[in-house]
């Protein structure tokens, strides 16, 4: 079973989440912000706090998290 995307972002520390969304709060997260957090959590070492493989193209198929911001 994999996570939603909600469960996996409420694990992700809030100054993480904040640096990745400062000022796109309003908006769906996209890939772009997705990826800015593993990066992070990469070079911290908390590698168990990432999504698996799974969890991440299930987000981007069913929606959850755009791959871009589309130009209203």
């Amino acid at each position: 079973m994999v996570r939603t995307f909600e469960e996996w972002w409420g694990t992700v520390p809030q100054e993480l989440k904040t640096k990745a969304r400062k000022g796109d709060e309003d908006n769906k997260v996209i890939l772009n912000q997705v990826n800015y957090v593993l990066l992070h959590l990469h070079l911290q070492g908390k590698h168990d706090a990432k999504p698996s493989h799974d969890e991440l193209k299930d987000w981007l198929h069913s929606g959850q998290v755009d791959t871009m911001r589309a130009k209203k």
